[in-house]
């Protein structure tokens, strides 16, 4: 959606059914991508939410308001062509799972990430038959191949749309697990950042808070709900 110059012409945006899914409509004419193809979601939750970002628009339409319509457009323009290679990059953050890496000190840090981590990392050895090495610092630990294939494989499984916002819930944090344990409701949205979060939190208690990455945290947090807020949406 970049590059756009849109002002708001329509008196009401709507959902309705459409072959393939739900429909988003402005004045009875559907939406379409930046690519030109129809915006077309897989359930009618997610088109009425994002008719609702059409609605909420006045005067000059802003996409940086509408993440929804950004991540549906990502799907139908992007994902739908490059959904392996995406399948892929996302895959290989199991081998680099920011649950995987620990402080070797202080204690007290060490000790908040194994109570935060540690249970994760158990239940993806037990629900998603994946175990994986824990090591100290940054020095790589290598994972079991049996491991990254079944983590690969969930990543795999999921539909274009689930994926388009599996994309962020991976990326931002950096750990694979963490996002997995997510949309398997195993920890809330809420959880899941504060848990990719304990060594930054652990600085700020340390030496206080420093306001630019302050502002920049609120923005990967807008960004981490909002795209769990899309995959749930997509259910």
């Amino acid at each position: 959606m970049s590059g756009w110059t849109l002002k708001r012409f329509w008196t009401r945006a709507t959902a309705e059914p459409a072959e393939g899914g739900f429909a988003v409509l402005l004045d009875g004419r559907r939406v379409k991508t930046p690519a030109k193809a129809p915006l077309i979601v897989p359930t009618q939750a997610l088109a009425k939410a994002i008719a609702a970002e059409w609605d909420a628009q006045t005067g000059e339409v802003r996409p940086d308001t509408m993440p929804l319509t950004r991540t549906a457009n990502s799907a139908i323009d992007k994902l739908s062509v490059q959904q392996a290679e995406v399948v892929d990059l996302l895959a290989e953050y199991g081998g680099t799972d920011l649950l995987c890496y620990r402080a070797e000190a202080p204690q007290a840090l060490a000790a908040r990430q194994a109570a935060g981590w540690d249970p994760l990392l158990d239940w993806a050895a037990t629900a998603l038959s994946a175990p994986l090495a824990v090591g100290g610092g940054i020095i790589p630990v290598p994972q079991p191949a049996a491991s990254l294939a079944a983590l690969r494989s969930q990543v795999a499984a999921l539909s274009t749309f689930r994926l388009a916002a599996f994309h962020d819930l991976v990326a931002i944090p950096g750990s694979l697990v963490l996002a997995l344990a997510l949309i398997n409701r195993r920890v809330t949205a809420e959880e899941a950042w504060s848990l990719c979060r304990i060594d930054e939190d652990w600085q700020a208690e340390l030496w206080g808070t420093d306001e630019e990455a302050a502002e920049t945290a609120a923005l990967r947090q807008a960004a981490f709900f909002d795209a769990h807020r899309f995959y749930e949406l997509c259910r």
